[in-house]
């Protein structure tokens, strides 16, 4: 079995953007691999609710650990991990972390946290969790996903291919998968860890996995970055702790640029040159089709049932990946055919002749643009778009390649800055995004402050026909599950009032008043018949909907 060596945590070093709330990573008093992955002992997880830190709490519990976590709220994830044994506080407090052996932190922690406060003043270790999953991953062969855009989607896929390959791979991704059960899973029947890579922080210059696959390279994370060159550094290092093969998009510019320099480079992409590549890509609805060539041999078909050409080029470079760990294209193929998105990720809420809504969390132009692309390819009337700009420092710096990215979307409503864990910046809001997007001469957009009303802004919009679209990393999905509910009722009201009537969302009753004053009704109905009209009496009793009559 080939392993990258156990001292390579000695050797990684993280960039020197590194902030000051998080101290540099020095060398453990103890085998941190070890520790986590042969021995079992009391770990600490502070900011356990987060969807990156839950993942290493469900490894550190299926290892044998005793774990405990602390957050400020509790979560369905939370919930479930306590069920496989995670002892959960809804606050951070010394005492509780006071029997553990090793604390673990997400990047979102603060220097201040009492329980990281406390740990470090007793001397006891202290890890982030990058630095946790990179010493787990250096037990097994380790296979990282990296890239700007698309991991989430790929890890997930790369485990699944594997897993029906019959290879028994353990997983760690970002997000909630369905195909997977789980976002991670040690599994000791296999030899391969695949990972997906956070390089929000620099940490993934941690990693030094046995293969790399390497998505994309661009700016981004520009409030801890200074700028694409210190972005290319820290990949080129991880590319240098690399023992095995790289396997990279040839279609980006920056990531081939930084690949082509070695020789253990394997490429895949659109473009003729490449080891791996797709032909005669059929794009229809929700799925691909396209064929796979490898250095001029003809592999065969595959079938994606996700939309969208980044997609093909994310299962393109699985394809690679699978390909040269001797999986059977066959195999490969047939296990794409039965891959399903994670959640968030071009996910459909609600789905109707009428309307359709989806979810996605794409927060950068480049996604944002690739996902609005893969709307248009539906085949509805019209897209519409709900968006929340993600931090301020990312609104701020890619401003203007914001105005360009809205370019496939029909409508755009724009709503204030999730801010995470940054303070605002001022004269950084949603608006100078909508204002960026008229600029570029896009005629329809408008900024909604108040996120609690961009439901109201959008909904108020529709025809029959619409794509619904919510785009954020932030709680903009929220929005569209409302909008999805009210959706719901108004469908029924339609089908009470048949196409002679009118149903609307959020109809301002200052258009029907002669004072030309009145908030929104959450439903404007207009029935044409005395018998209708009774029929919506009848529906709003038995729905406790509030009715009032205006008009003649």
């Amino acid at each position: 079995m080939k392993r990258v060596s156990e001292d390579c945590s000695a050797t990684a070093q993280l960039p020197p953007q590194t902030g000051s709330a998080q101290d540099s990573v020095g060398i453990m008093p103890f085998n941190l691999p070890a520790f986590l992955t042969r021995e079992q002992h009391r770990i600490h997880l502070i900011g356990v609710a987060g969807s990156g830190m839950s993942g290493i709490a469900g490894l550190l519990l299926e290892l044998g650990h005793t774990v405990s976590g602390s957050d400020k709220v509790s979560t369905t994830e939370t919930d479930r991990l306590q069920r496989l044994g995670l002892h959960f506080h809804e606050q951070h407090r010394p005492d509780d972390a006071g029997l553990a052996e090793l604390i673990v932190f997400s990047s979102a922690i603060r220097s201040d946290n009492p329980i990281l406060g406390s740990a470090r003043a007793a001397g006891k270790p202290v890890v982030r969790r990058a630095e946790a999953l990179a010493a787990m991953m250096r037990s097994k062969r380790g296979i990282l996903i990296a890239g700007m855009h698309g991991k989430t989607t790929t890890s997930s896929m790369a485990a699944h291919v594997l897993r029906e390959g019959g290879l028994h791979p353990s997983h760690y991704v970002g997000a909630e998968i369905p195909v997977l059960g789980i976002n991670a899973h040690w599994d000791s029947r296999g030899e391969y860890f695949v990972a997906e890579g956070d390089e929000s922080d620099g940490t993934i210059a941690l990693f030094c996995p046995e293969h790399t696959l390497l998505l994309n390279i661009e700016e981004e994370h520009l409030d801890f970055y200074a700028d694409l060159n210190a972005i290319e550094q820290v990949f080129a290092q991880l590319i240098t702790q690399t023992a095995g093969k790289i396997f990279y998009n040839l279609d980006d510019k920056n990531a081939a640029r930084l690949c082509r320099r070695g020789t253990r480079g394997v490429s895949y992409g659109f473009a003729q040159t490449a080891d791996y590549r797709a032909a005669d890509i059929r794009l229809k609805d929700f799925a691909s089709t396209f064929r796979v060539n490898h250095r001029g041999q003809d592999l065969g078909e595959a079938v994606l049932n996700v939309p969208g050409q980044h997609n093909v080029h994310n299962a393109l470079g699985v394809i690679a990946l699978a390909s040269e760990l001797g999986i059977a294209f066959e195999k490969i193929a047939k296990s794409l055919a039965k891959f399903e998105h994670a959640r968030r990720r071009f996910e459909i809420k609600y789905d109707s002749p009428r309307f359709l809504l989806v979810d996605d969390y794409g927060h950068h132009p480049t996604e944002i643009r690739a996902t609005l692309k893969t709307a248009r390819t539906v085949g509805r009337k019209r897209v519409l778009t709900m968006f929340q700009p993600h931090r301020y420092s990312r609104t701020k710096a890619l401003r203007k390649e914001f105005g360009r990215a809205f370019d496939d979307a029909d409508r755009v409503v724009v709503t204030d800055v999730y801010g995470s864990n940054e303070a605002p910046i001022a004269g950084v809001s949603g608006q100078i995004i909508a204002d960026e997007i008229i600029t570029h001469g896009h005629p329809n957009v408008c900024y909604e402050p108040r996120l609690d009303w961009v439901h109201r802004a959008v909904g108020n919009m529709l025809e029959p026909g619409d794509l619904i679209l919510s785009l954020g990393a932030g709680n903009i999905h929220e929005q569209l599950s409302v909008l999805a509910g009210d959706l719901v009722i108004a469908e029924k009201l339609k089908q009470i009032v048949s196409e002679d009537g009118e149903v609307c969302l959020y109809e301002p009753l200052s258009k029907h008043t002669t004072l030309r004053v009145g908030g929104p009704a959450q439903f404007w109905v207009e029935p044409r018949s005395e018998k209708t009209f009774a029929e919506l009496i009848r529906f709003c009793r038995d729905e406790k909907l509030p009715l009032f009559v205006i008009g003649r």
